[in-house]
């Protein structure tokens, strides 16, 4: 059984706004980033020199990319986090699925239900998605704040 302790602020609201979340959302949208073209590439190299069909390298990209997210979220977005890794890692997948979920929820209801652009709906849901994939891993799994 891991053995984390939450930090010694008990004030979520200040937790969440402070400038030590701003630092480690700054990091995690430059990982965010780093890892989505990763997944991209490891489609396409998968479908066009591989002969992988396109779901099967997506689905291979999405788990690599989430291994180096994973990786470079618990050295570098979330430094000093006591979970076991390997029980990290499941709280990680497990996010990333909460936050597969969530991205289609919303942008099917942005598209069912507004007049917004297919792209611009994206964006706008991969936002709010990743916000909150970011607080469960910074206050649940990691517990860095």
């Amino acid at each position: 059984m891991d053995t984390i302790s939450p930090p010694e602020k008990s004030n979520m609201f200040e937790r969440i706004f402070s400038r030590k979340a701003a630092a480690m959302l700054m990091r995690n949208t430059v990982v965010s980033t780093m890892v989505f073209g990763i997944s991209v590439a490891v489609l396409w190299l998968l479908v066009e020199y591989a002969g992988f069909d396109e779901v099967v390298a997506a689905a291979a990209g999405f788990l690599i990319a989430n291994l180096v997210h994973y990786a470079l979220g618990r050295s570098w977005i979330f430094p000093g986090s006591d979970r076991h890794v390997a029980t990290g890692y499941a709280y990680f997948l497990a996010s990333a699925g909460i936050g597969l979920s969530l991205t289609i929820v919303l942008y099917a209801a942005l598209l069912r239900f507004t007049a917004i652009d297919y792209i611009l709906a994206r964006i706008l849901v991969s936002i709010f998605a990743g916000l909150a994939m970011f607080l469960f891993n910074a206050l649940i799994n990691f517990r860095r704040l």
